[in-house]
Order: structure tokens, then C-alpha cells, then sequence
């Protein structure tokens, strides 16, 4: 038989599919507020954003500084201001004495 048309292929035809259209069931809300830039409206910061900068730059200083204390360097560091302290306590003590000469004359 090959005098026969070739066949083509079936189309497959899906079922039809009922729908209901469903309103959303959320209440429609006022907009949400915008979200906090730190800055006012005319691009002035807010005392929030600046004391948070603060903080969090303190903070940073404040952590580095302990870091800092714990290397060999740091401890160096230390060793030399407190000496420095030292001398000049003594050299303080030193001129307050020279200032105390008697007034027998």
C-alpha cells in the first residue's frame, strides 16, 4: 500500500477547565509607609540616624582599641605611655618642690 496518504498526527484536545474569578480577601490597606531613610523629606538627617552613626562608629573604636591592646604592639604601646606618666609625675613633683624654698632671708 503505498499509494496511501501519510497520517498526520491527532490534535489532543484538553478538557475545558470551569473557573470562578475570587476577589482578593486582604482589605485594601493604606500604602505602605515608606521606609526609614534616615533623612527628612528636604535631605536633612534625623537625630536617630546621626546617634546611630555615633554609636556604631563609638562602638567600632572602642572594639579596635581592645584589639589593639591585646598584640605585642599594643602592649608596647602601653608600656611607653604609662613610663612617660611616670616621668612626668616626677618631674611635676620635682617642680613643686623647687617652689617651696623657705623665706628665711
Amino acid at each position: 500500500m503505498p499509494d496511501e496518504p501519510a497520517k498526520e498526527p491527532e490534535a489532543t484536545v484538553e478538557p475545558v477547565v470551569e473557573a470562578e474569578l475570587v476577589e482578593d480577601p486582604t482589605p485594601t490597606a493604606a500604602p505602605p509607609e515608606p521606609a526609614d531613610t534616615g533623612y527628612t523629606a528636604g535631605g536633612v538627617p534625623t537625630f536617630d540616624s546621626v546617634r546611630e552613626k555615633i554609636e556604631t562608629r563609638y562602638g567600632t573604636a572602642i572594639g579596635a582599641a581592645e584589639l589593639d591592646a591585646e598584640t605585642p604592639e599594643g602592649r608596647t604601646v602601653e608600656e611607653q605611655y604609662e613610663a612617660r606618666q611616670r616621668a612626668a609625675a616626677e618631674r611635676l613633683a620635682q617642680i613643686r618642690e623647687s617652689m617651696r624654698k623657705p623665706e628665711s632671708q
